[in-house]
């Protein structure tokens, strides 16, 4: 019997040793953590330690409504406004290379305007006052034809990367639900698996005090439980990893846009395409 007994307490001492041997890892984890978001705050390494380094559970952002996503969420994306902007200044620049196939009329310090079609001609079309210039680049209508093709095919091509950069987004968005929402199913099974893991552990301890069981079992469930604990708690970290993720695929946040935001990227484009076409 004491054979026996010194053999639980070195097994007891081993199944200590070997859960002790796993915190240094994950100190130097959550120091390189803390590390990292003291550099990106523009602060000291080390400088968060108070603040973040003791215990406390981990953050649960708000549940996302589980709707379609509108296209104006998916626009406050830096890469599709960047791409939507590409598309509209290159549009822009089709207007400016059709209109040089036009005669352009000038009074000069006075006013100019552009004709584009034979309405120039008639007598109304025209009033001729002093210093009149006439411009007209008949003899380059060839080229002109050429550039404007160009700008076609460029249109096209801006016209593709922006569809493919809305698709990109759309499985980016797709993609960090859908991990969101699996891993919410996973988490709350882990829950359960824990629960019942505690209940075993309670019911071997028990029996083990009565001498129906050895200490290997009670050895045993113990690490079981251990093992659904430590997955649980992973498990509720990569829920709200995955929660980040869905505000990130959509720009910055699950609430859409004021219309305000909407109407303002609208009127920037409409100001830039005007703009080009009166460079």
């Amino acid at each position: 019997a004491e054979l026996v007994g010194q053999l639980d307490v070195r097994q007891a001492e081993q199944n200590l040793a070997s859960t002790e041997s796993t915190i240094p890892q994950l100190r130097i984890a959550m120091i390189g953590a803390l590390n990292r978001l003291a550099v990106l705050l523009g602060v000291v390494p080390g400088a968060l330690a108070d603040e973040l380094g003791g215990d406390a559970p981990i953050p649960q952002g708000e549940d996302p409504v589980n709707a379609g996503v509108p296209a104006d969420m998916l626009r406050q994306r830096p890469d599709v406004r960047a791409a939507e902007r590409q598309l509209a200044a290159q549009t822009a620049l089709i207007g400016v290379a059709t209109a040089d196939l036009y005669p352009r009329f000038t009074l000069s310090g006075v006013f100019a305007f552009e004709g584009a079609s034979a309405q120039i001609f008639q007598p109304n079309g025209i009033t001729w006052g002093f210093g009149p210039q006439f411009r007209w680049n008949i003899f380059d209508g060839g080229r002109i034809r050429s550039t404007i093709k160009v700008e076609d095919a460029r249109t096209d091509q801006a016209l593709s990367t922006y569809e493919q950069t809305v698709l990109l987004a759309l499985e980016d968005v797709e993609n960090s639900m859908v991990s969101y929402q699996q891993e919410k199913i996973r988490r709350d099974a882990l829950h359960r698996s824990v629960v019942a893991a505690r209940k075993a552990v309670d019911l071997v301890d028990t029996l083990y005090r009565t001498g129906l069981v050895d200490f290997q079992n009670v050895l045993d469930t113990q690490r079981t439980q251990f093992v659904e604990e430590d997955r649980l708690v992973q498990s509720e970290g990569f829920v709200t990893q995955n929660l980040i993720g869905i505000y990130r695929a959509l720009g910055g946040g699950w609430e859409p846009p004021p219309s305000s935001t909407t109407e303002t990227l609208a009127a920037e484009d409409e100001e830039a395409v005007t703009a080009s076409n009166g460079s």
